[in-house]
């Protein structure tokens, strides 16, 4: 789930604000940030991914390990179409990352009947004594009709990826515009990026899976092939799966459906700030010798230098995400959390102007129950640091949620949901989903 437990670390955040202030947005209405969430869906354990089917029906994935179909009204159907729970790790009910993160379709479902899961395996043999986990994409089919239940001998192992501790999964996939699936890994756990590996973290080790977003064809090869134009497509200098690196714990990653189908991953950071960047293939994202736009050192991961590296060990720059939000505000307005959740661009229409806003969200502001937060961030008009502010929710002027904000999900109109857990683990029955839509006064406006 998320990816770090509350941090005790205080600074200044006078010069994360001063970014937060931004440049100007483009063209968004007055009332374009006066939203409501509606409920959709109820009565889950922690709900992790939202995938929309060709007919109008969805696919849920509820961490605990059962794959649920919700029909067009939120309600699921009363068989699960899977449950993962004897292919999974036991999960921890106070806090865990582990479990079942993601389920996406093939991009012709409608013809394959393929989609593609992300859950936490035990360890598999080979794998060192002392590590905790296997994370494993798996493809599997659905049978054709209104029948949606997994066929379990249909099991297709994509990728094993062993993991030193239960947190920093990633596990969040995407298949891009160029039919390609995207995977991201975080870069193992514990924290700096350090323990049980080498002293250089994995971020930066090219000879890992792990702090990467990797590529791969799943429509050739067994189990899949690796692109002509990925990065190290030949694998002399580094694993040819990865597409981009430095990537501490890619919690949420998606396409944008318009525009210029840019990859967005939202990075959970240490201690000190959260991200959220625009990936570009080969690019390498900084950790651990960076933390958004600041250096990063380890050894002292609660200060940040002076100075901090602008390049990477193989002379390549270090790439700068499009946002980011202190820790710790300097007031109790100012953006601020402490686990940043990825969203989507906004391609729907019913609400007015949030067209191209990348729409995202903080698991929990001050770590607390109930303060989980919905934000908006807005392209500029010029220069590359987007602006972010709460938007009002349910009248509320704080972007407050009320729960845990664990995910997101898009359906295939570019509307989005925002999935929450009432608890801070896979416990209980807290687990919600609700749908974006205009506030009451936005909607007044329109009238």
């Amino acid at each position: 789930m998320k990816p770090k437990f509350i941090p005790t670390s205080t600074f200044a955040a006078i010069s994360a604000l001063g970014l937060l202030a931004g440049t100007a947005s483009t063209s968004f209405a007055a009332d374009t940030f006066n939203l409501a969430l509606k409920p959709f869906a109820e009565g889950f354990v922690s709900p992790m991914s939202l995938s929309s089917l060709p007919d109008g029906r969805m696919l849920l994935a509820d961490q605990a390990g059962v794959l649920y179909a919700l029909d067009k009204s939120g309600k699921a159907a009363a068989e699960p179409v899977f449950d993962f729970t004897a292919k999974m790790v036991p999960l921890k009910k106070d806090f865990d990352e582990r479990g079942l993160l993601d389920v996406v379709l093939h991009p012709k479902f409608a013809t394959t009947r393929k989609i593609y899961v992300v859950y936490s395996a035990p360890k598999q043999a080979g794998a060192p004594d002392d590590w905790d986990n296997t994370l494993t994409v798996s493809e599997f089919k659905l049978p054709k009709g209104d029948t949606l239940k997994v066929d379990e001998k249909s099991e297709r192992v994509i990728l094993r990826i062993d993991k030193p501790f239960f947190n920093h999964n990633g596990g969040r996939i995407a298949f891009g515009p160029d039919g390609f699936l995207y995977v991201g890994v975080g870069d193992g756990g514990a924290g700096n990026d350090q323990g049980k590996r080498p002293e250089t973290g994995n971020g930066q080790n090219l000879q890992t899976h792990l702090g990467k977003i990797l590529r791969v064809n799943v429509d050739k090869g067994n189990p899949y092939s690796i692109p002509s134009d990925n990065p190290f497509a030949n694998g002399k200098e580094g694993k040819p799966e990865i597409y981009a690196y430095g990537i501490r714990n890619p919690w949420g990653i998606s396409f944008d459906q318009g525009g210029k189908r840019e990859l967005f991953v939202s990075d959970v950071g240490q201690d000190l700030f959260e991200e959220v960047d625009i990936i570009q293939k080969g690019g390498n994202y900084g950790w651990n010798l960076r933390e958004a736009f600041h250096g990063f050192d380890p050894k002292k991961p609660k200060t940040t230098p002076e100075t901090g590296a602008t390049k990477g060990v193989r002379g390549e720059p270090l790439l700068d995400p499009i946002l980011e939000y202190p820790h710790r505000p300097a007031n109790s307005a100012a953006v601020a959390g402490t686990s940043i959740t990825g969203g989507y661009v906004y391609r729907g229409k019913s609400i007015k102007g949030l067209q191209g806003a990348y729409v995202f969200g903080e698991w929990s502001r001050t770590g607390g129950p109930g303060d989980g937060r919905i934000m908006v961030a807005s392209r500029p008009a010029s220069g590359s640091k987007w602006s972010v502010e709460y938007p009002v929710i349910n009248g509320a002027a704080n972007g407050k949620a009320g729960a845990y904000v664990i995910a997101f999900g898009q359906d295939s109109e570019g509307e989005i949901y925002i999935l929450t857990n009432g608890a801070r683990g896979p416990a209980g029955k807290g687990g919600r989903v609700w749908k974006l839509a205009p506030g009451e006064a936005a909607v007044a406006a329109a009238k």
